[in-house]
């Protein structure tokens, strides 16, 4: 038995070797141009120090593709994550209708900025570094030297930008880009036509986003900010602002044109409440949610050779719990009850929070970074519900616009002088007003009022237009009977009774 084992164990052996010098022998870039190039063997036997330093280089490249193309293949799994939460918080006679939106809001997504978002957002952004060098997306339109978008990358080619690392770029910052699109499908649901979320997914995913995210992320002027004295410039690591709040704007602007949904307020004022038909997939989307943030937030280094991933994980995960717990908390305060689809906010609110400042603070400012969010995400919900009257099923604007804003301002806060040195070509590490710098702080302001601006201003002309011309809300006796049959034209789920008694009547 022993001799079978080992005979087994040496043929192992020599398959794994065998197929070791094979793959050494190969084109991991394979006919793509520009890429990391060909990895050729060291002289047999007698490599030389250039030689070795040249495979260790290519070895560094290829454990940082690797690494962002897997934290970019969870941040796609979010997107069951939000389709969950959503459907889950909206009516049952809703649920085709809500899961509907959030696949073909990816399937738009993913079409638009292949065609003109990646090459609005990156196509200026220069070599990237981890990733090999991306040289063919250098062209960015810019006025005064002040950037404002770019404009090579469009198809994936214009440009000559056939290349790994820009295709490894463009899959990374594309589902990106899809969570600010499927962002504004909670506040919009149980009322809105589909043909007009596909419209909005466009325009989204075409110019709102990627637009502003060259101004933060792909060189642009908030990123330039440095220039005038103002810190490092706008620093958002892994988006509070450029994912969360641009995509809660929109929500809010959408919410905004749409009115709430019928039966939400009474002629006196009085807030109805309409629940949610199934709290645990709403959990279940949340817990997923979660799991997706670890490639959210640690992949956003674009390199598995930084180890600033563990603190940048450490902190999301303490945050995010913290969020969940401290909303639970008030929740349980103010009402006797613990309130789970609260503490699924609140858990995501931190979450959002953290998502700017994960890299360039300590792990206790993190847990205050998202305990503030629990806080504010039970505050905000209640104030824009009750006060403001305006009708967000799933709380999408409490959660990414209010605390996407909140993560900003912290990382102009809690920066600790720790991280970041060289970013946006400003020398030393990112400081914010609590450790000294208030330049930094005065930055992420700027990037406030931005992002009120170009976020809810432009998104609200949009919708405003949309609305006009095609229309985007439903006939009232689809939105009253549900609108699984009438957009969609079959039931989320035909064996069960959609409506209450109350409802019928």
């Amino acid at each position: 038995m022993n001799r079978r084992y080992l005979k087994i164990t040496l043929l192992t052996a020599l398959f794994v070797l065998i197929f070791a010098s094979v793959a050494l022998a190969g084109d991991p870039a394979g006919t793509a141009t520009g890429g990391i190039g060909d990895i050729t063997a060291a002289s047999a036997g007698h490599p030389t120090a250039a030689e070795l330093a040249n495979q260790i280089g290519k070895n560094k490249i290829g454990i940082n593709f690797v690494w962002t193309l897997m934290t970019g293949f969870l941040v796609f799994f979010m997107q069951a994550g939000f389709a969950l939460v959503e459907t889950g918080f909206t009516r049952a006679k809703n649920a085709a209708h809500t899961m509907a939106m959030n696949l073909m809001v990816f399937l738009v997504g993913a079409i638009g900025y292949y065609l003109v978002g990646f090459g609005l957002e990156f196509g200026g952004v220069g070599a990237v570094a981890p990733l090999g060098g991306t040289a063919p997306l250098t062209n960015e339109f810019a006025i005064n030297g002040w950037g404002l978008f770019g404009h090579t990358g469009f198809f994936l080619t214009t440009g000559g930008a056939y290349d790994v690392g820009v295709f490894t770029l463009f899959l990374f910052q594309m589902v990106f880009m899809d969570t600010a699109v499927t962002i504004p499908t909670g506040a919009m649901a149980e009322r809105i036509k589909f043909s007009a979320v596909v419209i909005g997914s466009f325009f989204i995913a075409m110019l709102l986003y990627p637009v502003y995210g060259n101004w933060v992320w792909g060189g642009g002027w908030l990123s330039q900010l440095g220039k005038l004295g103002l810190g490092h410039g706008v620093v958002d690591f892994a988006g509070s602002g450029v994912v969360h709040a641009v995509g809660g704007s929109a929500a809010l602007a959408a919410a905004l044109i749409l009115g709430p949904r019928l039966g939400k307020y009474t002629k006196d004022g009085k807030v109805n409440v309409l629940p949610g038909h199934d709290i645990p997939i709403a959990i279940l989307g949340t817990i997923i949610l979660f799991f997706g943030w670890f490639g959210f937030n640690p992949g956003s280094t674009l390199a598995g050779t930084d180890l600033r991933i563990s603190v940048v994980a450490v902190n999301t995960m303490l945050a995010g719990a913290v969020g969940g717990f401290v909303s639970m908390m008030v929740m349980w305060i103010l009402y006797k009850k613990p309130d789970p689809s609260m503490m699924c906010n609140g858990t995501l609110a931190g979450l959002v929070a953290i998502t700017a400042p994960s890299a360039f603070v300590s792990v206790n400012a993190a847990v205050l970074i998202g305990a503030v969010a629990g806080v504010l995400v039970v505050a905000s919900v209640l104030f824009i519900d009750r006060k403001l009257k305006i009708d967000d099923p799933v709380g999408a604007v409490s959660v990414h616009m209010v605390n996407g804003i909140w993560g900003i301002l912290a990382t102009g806060l809690f920066a600790d002088g720790t991280y970041g040195d060289g970013l946006n070509g400003v020398a030393g590490n990112v400081t914010g007003l609590f450790y000294g710098s208030a330049s930094q702080f005065i930055a992420q302001l700027i990037d406030v009022g931005v992002i009120v601006v170009w976020g809810v201003g432009l998104s609200y002309l949009f919708y405003k237009i949309l609305d006009k011309t095609l229309g985007m809300r439903v006939k009232a006796k689809d939105e009253l009977a549900g609108l699984d049959i009438p957009e969609m034209g079959m039931l989320a789920y035909p064996d069960f009774v959609l409506r209450t008694a109350a409802e019928e009547d």
